[in-house]
């Protein structure tokens, strides 16, 4: 028997450094006694983001309907090209800008990756490496039915081939 070799594909991402919102005390007493012991942690929670208004409406659902305090909110944002200054600037500032609303509206930690490649494998294989409790997409317009018809069909069968 032969093994056979597939094609693995280049995985080429940028991490953002996002503003640090919370202040850090280094070896701050506790406020009170239940605070000794090591903290709930949260969910992760997987935000898909672009330029466009459904992505914004997505994002805001999401933290309006889904997070809470102790979550972390891990946005991706798919690009062509992760070497591209111009492109990694203007999607690092649009990360800056979700990170400050969701610490204002949800109290929420965030962290943002830039990836390089086709958004719906992007997004399986952060969801994939991040295995969060949810994934939250916008509908680039669509309707309810026809939205998740195409996730299903176009999103998912990449998840399943990758």
């Amino acid at each position: 028997m032969e093994t056979v070799e597939e094609d693995v594909e280049e995985y080429s991402w940028r991490e953002v450094v996002l503003p640090r919102l919370v202040p850090v005390v280094p070896d701050a007493p506790p406020e009170l006694e239940r605070e000794t012991g090591e903290r709930r942690r949260g969910r992760d929670l997987l935000v898909a983001v672009d330029f466009g208004p459904n992505s914004k409406h997505a994002f805001d659902w999401a933290l309006a309907h889904i997070a809470r305090i102790a979550d972390t909110v891990h946005l991706v944002h798919a690009v062509s090209n992760v070497h591209n200054e111009i492109v990694y600037e203007k999607s690092r500032e649009l990360m800056e800008d979700l990170a400050i609303e969701a610490f204002k509206t949800s109290l929420v930690r965030t962290k943002a990756r830039i990836v390089e490649g086709d958004a719906g494998k992007v997004i399986c294989r952060e969801a994939d490496r991040l295995k969060p409790a949810a994934v939250i997409l916008g509908t680039r317009g669509r309707g309810l039915i026809q939205s998740l018809k195409l996730k299903l069909g176009r999103v998912w069968s990449s998840c399943l081939e990758s």
